[in-house]
């Protein structure tokens, strides 16, 4: 059967088909359903940390979907406590509280209303290139106006400052409810933040009395050669989002607190689905083979030679490489949407981060032979020098 086809058929149409139809994946390979293995630079778009199909995980899915799927939070769960426990004994300085979802979006969302009712303010102000998410008040800190303006008016309240820029800060005020951020933006491009403009964002929100939110849902659970990104820099933050590879895959997000955010009354947020014990089985196993099998140190260590790899290839198209761990962009003066069908012809799977931007976010375990060919490929399709 042509899946393709089926889902064209069906489809709502609103994401834009590559024409493959992938039906297996195994470490940091995906396999389409002609028997053509790619190496992933997708990664599911930052979900697969761990790998497809990675066989601890497997069995925490299958012994868990045994004992019990769901549990809402009005009861308590020894999965779900035992992952509170373990993710905040692994999580930055100060969080000591934390709130389950089912997505990044929804991270973001819950942060927002948690930061307007802690502190009673209403204004929200986000980065010029971030991305948080397509819900209304995820998507209402998102700034680019493609994804706004179909869904307009927005939530109200929101503004943005531009992205390592200082000269803007003083838009943090005492009418400021928080500040959002994400240490790395990807969808706007791959820029890591800069640490004296975080440090900056950090003291201006303290002297207002501002939140700082930081959204991690794609830079958390190893990407950037840290467990989190933050714990790249010395500063400590008041609500961290995340979401993607929480849980090896499988949908869930999270709002980590810190201590100082006090506990909410009963009823103010909530979610159906949101730390259900089989999410949270397979989250705790995830953060075990995050650590057990040194794949946050592979991000860091392969991750830099990737990046060095990259910025080596003397290609007159290539404008800047930037990133962090295994989370890399390689800017170009074209768009990319012709290289990347050319590289999946060649076997490689990428993102663009804007028009501009190849960007590639492999799954953690992916080895230094397939990076090699990868960056092959990537000279392969690029005009050299």
């Amino acid at each position: 059967m042509d899946w393709i086809d089926v889902e064209e058929q069906y489809s709502s149409g609103v994401y834009a088909k590559r024409g493959l139809s992938i039906i297996r994946g195994n470490g940091a390979t995906l396999t389409d359903s002609d028997g053509k293995v790619y190496i992933d630079c997708v990664g599911g778009q930052g979900t697969a940390n761990i790998g497809h199909a990675h066989p601890r995980w497997q069995k925490a899915l299958s012994d868990q979907a045994g004992i019990l799927l769901n549990c809402p939070e009005m009861f308590s769960n020894d999965q779900r406590a035992l992952y509170m426990q373990e993710l905040m004994a692994a999580a930055p300085e100060g969080m000591q509280r934390v709130f389950f979802c089912n997505s990044g979006t929804e991270a973001i969302d819950g942060a927002i209303k948690f930061a307007r009712a802690a502190s009673g303010r209403s204004e929200i102000i986000a980065a010029k290139r971030g991305f948080h998410g397509r819900t209304f008040g995820a998507l209402s800190a998102t700034w680019n106006k493609k994804y706004r303006e179909p869904f307009e008016p927005l939530v109200p309240d929101f503004n943005h400052i531009t992205f390592n820029d200082f000269s803007d800060l003083e838009m943090i005020s005492d009418r400021t409810a928080a500040v959002l951020l994400e240490v790395v933006q990807g969808e706007g491009g791959v820029y890591p933040i800069d640490p004296d403009y975080f440090s900056a964002v950090r003291n201006q929100c303290d002297q207002t009395g501002a939140f700082l939110i930081i959204d991690e849902v794609q830079t958390g659970f190893g990407r950037t050669g840290k467990l989190f990104a933050i714990q790249h820099h010395p500063i400590r933050v008041d609500f961290l989002c995340v979401a993607k590879s929480i849980a090896g895959g499988l949908p869930m997000g999270a709002i980590l607190m810190d201590e100082k955010i006090g506990k909410f009354n009963p009823g103010i947020h909530g979610s159906t689905f949101g730390g259900n014990p089989l999410s949270c089985s397979v989250a705790r196993e995830t953060l075990k083979i995050l650590n057990e099998e040194g794949l946050i140190e592979n991000a860091s260590v392969l991750g830099d030679e990737f990046q060095q790899a990259l910025s080596a290839i003397s290609s007159p198209l290539i404008r800047e490489v930037r990133g962090k761990g295994l989370m890399i962009g390689a800017e170009l003066k074209l768009k990319v949407a012709p290289y990347l069908k050319q590289l999946t012809d060649l076997g490689v799977l990428a993102l663009p981060a804007g028009m501009t931007v190849l960007r590639f976010l492999p799954p953690l375990v992916i080895t230094r032979e397939q990076i090699q060919q990868v960056v092959s490929a990537v000279r392969s399709v690029l005009p050299v020098d």
